[in-house]
């Protein structure tokens, strides 16, 4: 569940840089409400995969999309659509709505091949 904390609402650590601070687009805190969501144990690792890699919709997206592959490969496979499967059926109908809403933004997306 995210942490909500008001300024000046006890337990808020922040670390400023005054050379770094107002040019660095990561690793500042902006504004004067800051939500932490979740906890990490290892939250520089985190920062550095974020700021460096990938935000988590592009990974979640990525992960998606693999496992999109695996699916449509089964069926192949066994020749029948694993739709039956109500978890199954539920992702393909999320990555159809995932898929319409980045074709709106002009972006890639892959739908299943099936429904």
């Amino acid at each position: 569940m995210p942490v909500f904390k008001l300024p000046l609402s006890g337990d808020v650590v922040q670390s400023i840089n005054p050379i770094t601070s107002f040019f660095s687009p990561t690793g500042s805190q902006f504004g004067l409400v800051n939500i932490t969501l979740g906890q990490s144990s290892a939250p520089e690792v985190e920062m550095d995969v974020l700021s460096d890699v990938a935000s988590y919709g592009k990974q979640i997206g990525q992960v998606a999309d693999a496992l999109l592959a695996v699916i449509e490969h089964l069926e192949e496979k066994h020749g029948h659509p694993l739709g039956e499967d109500e978890a199954i059926a539920d992702f393909k109908k999320l990555m159809h709505a995932v898929a319409a809403v980045k074709e709106r933004h002009k972006r890639k997306a892959y739908r299943p091949k099936r429904p």
